[in-house]
């Protein structure tokens, strides 16, 4: 039964990645990409080369491609020795609104190289039936730009008390099931919900954090907290509820992923279930790993997260875990705020950044502070998310459909929260000196984005 259910969830999943994506594959043009530098994280392919697309899909690529030239009735774009990779995967963005965010948020990602996001079921209303499922699907297409899949709400209202009909969102196009931006205190809840979801192979997507041991926290417990006059939030309130989820899929079986790690105990935590064969994957955001509880300084709001930025100490040992593959995904985690509602006290500002654009750019830090090869470090933004979430993209693949990304590695870049395309600029990056910067970004073979300054 499982195994026929998967069967079809792969096939609904594929039929949604081709509504948001029509528009674009109209009379898509037959495209040569010269000159590139071809990565493909899945495969190991890192060589020069090129690319060519048809119709909208990878006609072909490869070291030997255009030996002899482009082919005449091709556009020609010459990537200048760039990188040539697959468009990037985002498991993890918040859109508020399912009707006014979509177009907005495309916008950014396609900037950012980011071609296909998953929707947190925070939105308004919650994403807890299959006729919200199915109104997300719509709206994605109408919006055009990227691929964009729901999450779906794993319990009604995202109340934490009645888990939804996962088995039904599935089917109509669900690809992950969690409370969001919520993690489930209840753990008969969390356990029945795993129970459920292992019938059907369904994923579990959880946040972990032990919301009485976090109250009303604003930062990182410690030093710098109390300094400030700041309620702190301790580590264990995100390793505790970590270790209860571990020990319930223990119970259950089935297939569990533990969102946003952000401290060292954490990261322990996954690398010790994953070594006793626990089917386990997890995922952190780019401030985790590039900036750590300083960041905070006097009382800046646009660097209140949650979870909060943690220690040195957390953040050497996230970006050991992803070093060393216990972290498998990076993700933006994405939540645009209104200016006014990050121009309060601290303690009462909204929590969350900005992310679509700035996750390439921070993360190819890892590439060059690290001994993570650039190839390791595009696979955690494409393959391996796609991956764990079932979805048919995130390599380059003959026949796959031409979702690319050109980014030149090595293009200095001072991020600029007032340049970002997003209408919300809350970035805990603005300011930051970085390299790389996003050339290009094709959706089923058509040009979404283009960085014309770069090219000229």
């Amino acid at each position: 039964m499982a195994k026929g259910a998967k069967k079809t969830r792969t096939v609904k999943k594929k039929a949604a990645a081709a509504t948001t994506a029509t528009a674009a594959s109209r009379a898509a043009p037959r495209t040569a990409y010269v000159n590139a530098r071809l990565i493909d994280p899945a495969s190991g392919l890192d060589a020069p080369g090129g690319l060519l697309s048809e119709d909208g899909l990878i006609a072909d690529f490869g070291s030997g491609l255009f030996a002899d030239g482009a082919p005449e009735n091709a556009e020609t774009i010459d990537c200048r020795g760039r990188v040539l990779a697959p468009g990037l995967v985002d498991m993890r963005v918040r859109l508020r609104d399912p009707g006014h965010e979509h177009r907005e948020a495309t916008v950014s990602a396609a900037a950012g190289g980011i071609t296909t996001i998953i929707v947190l079921p925070n939105t308004d209303p919650v994403i807890d039936s299959v006729a919200l499922v199915e109104f997300i699907g719509r709206r994605a297409g109408e919006a055009g730009l990227i691929n964009i899949y729901p999450m779906a709400a794993l319990t009604q209202g995202l109340e934490g008390k009645e888990i939804t009909e996962m088995g039904l969102m599935s089917e109509a196009g669900a690809v992950a099931f969690g409370d969001g931006i919520s993690s489930i205190d209840d753990s008969l809840v969390m356990r029945r919900a795993l129970s459920y979801a292992s019938s059907f192979g369904l994923l579990i997507v959880q946040r972990p954090e032990d919301n009485s041991l976090a109250s009303d926290g604003v930062m990182n417990e410690g030093e710098i907290a109390t300094r400030l006059g700041l309620a702190g939030i301790p580590n264990a309130a995100e390793t505790i509820c970590l270790e209860r989820d571990i020990r319930l899929l223990e119970l259950t079986g089935g297939r569990y992923h533990a969102s946003l790690l952000s401290t060292a105990d954490s990261v322990d935590v996954v690398r010790r279930a994953k070594a006793r064969g626990l089917n386990v994957t997890c995922d952190t955001a780019p401030p985790y790993f590039a900036l750590n509880e300083i960041a905070v300084g006097d009382y800046r709001t646009f660097a209140r997260l949650s979870p909060p930025l943690r220690c040195e100490e957390d953040r050497r040992a996230v970006v050991e875990g992803i070093e060393d593959g216990t972290i498998d995904a990076i993700v933006s985690d994405h939540a645009p705020h209104h200016q006014d509602s990050k121009r309060q006290p601290f303690a009462q500002a909204e929590s969350g950044a900005v992310g679509l654009e700035t996750l390439l750019a921070v993360a190819l830090d890892l590439t060059r502070e690290s001994s993570l090869p650039l190839s390791g470090m595009l696979g955690k933004v494409t393959c391996v998310p796609a991956d764990i979430l079932g979805l048919d993209t995130g390599r380059l693949r003959k026949g796959a459909a031409a979702d690319l990304v050109i980014f030149d590695a090595d293009a200095p870049w001072k991020i600029d929260a007032d340049q970002l395309l997003s209408k919300s600029k809350n970035t805990p990056f603005d300011g930051k000196l970085t390299q790389g910067r996003v050339v290009r970004s094709v959706i089923s073979g058509h040009t979404v984005f283009h960085a014309s300054d770069l090219d000229a």
